[in-house]
């Protein structure tokens, strides 16, 4: 009889199966339209040279055109010695609001606060934050995978820091490769101390795997097939920059709702959701706006792997 029951259920489970992928249909939802609201692109650092703020409204979800510009706003920056940074929009109608150095001076002073303040058609947007500390990159290595490894002819590099001792520094780790910045949703890498989040114990220590080898590109061919991440005489940079902990959250957020599995797997993901911001609208009976602003301390260093 147990036999029985277990043939039945797991008859009952295939069927059900197969009749989900059977009535698979092409849909053509129909979504309200929402009022369009702000959306504040406020990344800042300490790099030498101009520093961008980019000022867009949101728009509707199938609209795969760019975002529309938002243009007429008085855009600036106030620290808390009372020093102010105007950002101006350049060109006009751009969307893009830029504050430039004088001679060798450079945005941000580490553990300084920020305030950002936006007016735009009556409405003032506000949005505070604080440049933390970024360890120097020790060094940067590469490494071909062992023969008993899956893909042995592949070269991976690995970036070598030690976190700052003295728990909540978190950071975003960015890599360039020949040039070109890894920017796909699976290449947002962020650490809280030297782990993964605050709940670990992983203070003042070496960054741990996998998070100092997520420089590597997860590029594909024309086959669909998996290429070696890196090829002796490629280069690579890797930048840490000090983020907050709202920002830490934030990029998870992003990561998380941006690098969908797709397919079947879809229906295990994590539902999509806001993703949180630290722009306030000073009048809360007002629209809201999205996006966020961190003002980030950056360290860096380079490498060109020798060819064979």
């Amino acid at each position: 009889m147990k036999k029985i029951n277990k043939f039945i259920i797991y008859s009952i489970l295939v069927i059900g199966f197969l009749g989900l992928i059977s009535c698979e249909k092409k849909i053509n939802p129909e979504l309200q339209n929402a009022d369009p609201i702000l959306v504040v692109d406020a990344w800042l650092t300490n790099k030498s040279g101009n520093q961008t703020i980019v000022l867009t409204k949101t728009q509707s979800y199938f609209d795969n055109t760019l975002p529309p510009a938002v243009s007429g706003a008085i855009v600036s920056i106030t620290d808390n010695k009372g020093k102010v940074f105007p950002f101006n929009e350049e060109p006009a109608s751009s969307g893009k609001y830029i504050w430039k150095p004088i001679a060798n001076e450079v945005f941000g002073t580490i553990g300084n606060s920020y305030t950002l303040n936006i007016q735009l058609q009556g409405e003032v947007y506000q949005s505070s934050t604080k440049m933390g500390r970024s360890p120097e990159i020790d060094s940067l290595t590469i490494k071909k995978n062992e023969t008993t490894q899956l893909n042995p002819d592949f070269y991976r590099a690995q970036f070598y820091a030690r976190d700052f001792a003295g728990r909540g520094d978190a950071y975003w780790i960015r890599a360039i490769k020949n040039s070109v910045l890894l920017n796909k949703p699976a290449d947002i890498n962020v650490a809280y101390d030297a782990g993964f989040s605050a709940g670990g114990s992983f203070d003042g220590i070496t960054f741990i795997p996998p998070i100092r080898g997520r420089i590597n590109p997860n590029d594909k061919d024309a086959n669909d097939k998996a290429v070696s991440p890196y090829v002796p005489g490629d280069s690579v940079y890797v930048e840490i920059y000090s983020i907050t902990v709202e920002a830490f959250n934030y990029l998870q957020q992003v990561s998380i709702q941006t690098n969908r599995p797709g397919g079947f797997s879809e229906l295990f993901a994590r539902p999509i959701a806001n993703v949180p911001t630290n722009i306030v609208n000073t009048n809360p009976q007002e629209k809201p706006a999205v996006g966020f602003f961190n003002v980030s301390a950056v360290t860096g260093k380079g490498k060109r792997f020798p060819k064979n």
